[in-house]
């Protein structure tokens, strides 16, 4: 199979593995440990531009985003140069999303919603950056092309 085609593939898996993310948190009631956290936070730093949701909103925002992010799948199939960048920073915010979910379970000393999601989200993020890597260095012309 041809590096690209793995990026591709690396890219929807993440996208899966993110839209399973979005309903364990939403089966587990995310927005009752998010918003009273955000509640409290506010309070502490005021200046902090940090928003509360409706579930509705929540959900509607997040099921936007893991369809832009599908769509976007087209533009990582063709190959194009900006999705390397873009799925670097795709896979590190959800890398970062998996780790704040386990390291707030072990601080909380319970299941936080999404942390049954959380390893397979890092799983996901971890191929999508092997595979981008792979696929960035395919695309840099070769030492002795450029003598």
């Amino acid at each position: 199979m041809n590096l690209r085609k793995q990026h591709w593939l690396a890219w929807i898996a993440l996208c899966g593995a993110l839209a399973i993310h979005v309903l364990d948190e939403a089966l587990f009631d995310f927005l009752a440990l998010y918003n009273p956290a955000v509640v409290a936070i506010r309070e502490e730093y005021p200046s902090l531009p940090l928003p509360t949701f409706t579930f509705k909103t929540w959900l509607a925002w997040l099921i936007f985003a893991v369809v832009a992010l599908v769509a976007a799948s087209w533009f990582v199939w063709r190959g194009r140069w900006a999705m390397r960048p873009i799925s670097y920073v795709f896979a590190g915010l959800m890398m970062l999303n998996g780790l704040l979910h386990i390291a707030g379970s072990l601080y909380m000393r319970d299941f936080m919603p999404g942390v049954y999601s959380s390893p397979l989200l890092i799983a996901a993020s971890l191929l999508l950056l092997t595979s981008t890597r792979a696929y960035s260095r395919s695309r840099e012309p070769s030492v002795t092309s450029r003598l």
